[in-house]
């Protein structure tokens, strides 16, 4: 068996992380530090999801820098002294230049960052653990997986803004996002249900974060999402689509300056915003409160909407793929998008899609609909392996 590989997936406060036996189909590990800059703590389970390792820390002067470095303390006591022998990142944003996985040198971190005002939320934070690694094992090989890559064989036309063609230049386009999603459920699909894979397909990923890829022949013809992650559907705090007049007007009649807006649509907004609940689909489903069911039509409507569009860039549609933490575990939400795609011709299993089968289609259904769980972990990790010439599956 040949050393693993360590794959992290660092956020605004939390940093997820595995690690990998490129020859296998599991991690051996999976845990994650969240609560960076409140109450930082650490958990680790193995396939089984038993705990394996527990730590906390006091929130003081416990950032990124630390928070990787117990990462790396972690997976030295995991591994029992056993090296890793590349660790692979995402990063949300490879711009114009990267569309596909690259070995990261000062150079190519000095471009990254030069990316970081097109995703502001995300960005720095993806690149801080790849400085922490850089200085502590400069020997260790770095690979960042860029969410935007699988769409950028997208057709020009698809990633144009209506705005005059200098803006375009410098880099304000439709990018697409929850590309490392997108590009595993879609290989996912080649063995699960090969007889859908090169067909047309619209993917729901449905979470915190939630978007629509339309996909035909395995590759991406359009997303929900554009230049930022904030585009497209309704999500957990964030607005999704608003018209722009919206938001000068909330400048005007509020005095709102750019943070306060980024504020407002990245985090005040979507299923918490509209509720004034929360942003957990599993909080607003136990509520009886009314504010909960509008969040949840609202979110259940936009999605059913954006599928229209998804399929009129498809030209129609063969299966629809549901994928994220609510679209994996969420029931009732794939029976509500379902039941507003009866004029395409899809009809449910209620009793598959209750179960959570992986086909939740009835027979006959001229649209297939199934569930496939995403992995962007081991995606990086394909990734990282095939970049170094390393096996992988």
């Amino acid at each position: 068996m040949t050393a693993p590989i360590a794959v992290l997936n660092a956020g605004s406060s939390s940093i997820k992380f595995a690690i990998h036996d490129i020859d296998a189909g599991s991690a051996r590990f999976r845990g994650q530090i969240q609560g960076i800059g409140l109450k930082p703590s650490l958990s680790v389970k193995d396939p089984a999801g038993d705990t394996v390792l527990e730590r906390s820390w006091p929130s003081k002067g416990f950032g990124h820098e630390a928070a990787t470095h117990a990462i790396l303390e972690a997976g030295i006591e995991l591994l029992h002294g056993e090296r890793v022998q590349a660790i692979g990142h995402r990063v949300v944003h490879g711009g114009t230049e990267f569309s596909a996985p690259m070995r990261v040198d000062a150079d190519v971190l000095a471009r990254l960052k030069r990316l970081e005002p097109l995703a502001p939320l995300h960005q720095p934070h993806n690149l801080a653990p790849i400085e922490v690694i850089a200085a502590a094992r400069p020997d260790l090989p770095q690979i960042a997986c860029f969410d935007t890559a699988f769409h950028h064989g997208q057709a020009a036309v698809v990633q144009r803004f209506g705005l005059p063609r200098r803006f375009h230049d410098e880099g304000v386009r439709r990018y697409g996002f929850h590309g490392l999603s997108y590009e595993f459920v879609a290989n996912r699909l080649r063995e699960v249900a090969p007889e859908i894979a090169g067909s047309r397909v619209v993917i729901c990923h449905l979470g915190n974060g939630a978007s629509l890829c339309a996909i035909h022949g395995g590759r991406s013809v359009a997303c929900t999402m554009g230049f930022t992650g904030v585009e497209g559907l309704l999500m957990g705090t964030r607005s999704g689509a608003i018209d722009p007049g919206v938001l000068l007007y909330l400048m005007d009649t509020y005095g709102m300056d750019a943070r306060a807006i980024e504020d407002l649509i990245y985090r005040q907004s979507g299923l918490l915003g509209v509720s004034g609940l929360s942003s957990d689909m599993r909080a607003l489903r136990a509520s009886a409160a009314p504010e909960a069911t509008e969040a949840i039509a609202l979110f259940v409507h936009r999605i059913i909407r954006e599928i229209g569009s998804m399929c009129a860039a498809l030209g129609g549609i063969d299966a629809l793929v549901f994928t994220g933490g609510i679209g994996e575990n969420d029931a009732a939400t794939r029976a509500e998008v379902m039941q507003g795609c009866t004029w395409l011709g899809l009809a449910a299993d209620e009793t598959r899609n209750a179960a959570g089968d992986r086909r939740i289609s009835a027979g006959g259904s001229r649209v297939a609909a199934l569930v496939v769980a995403t992995d962007e972990e081991r995606m990086i990790a394909r990734h990282t392996a095939s970049l170094l010439g390393l096996l992988a599956r």
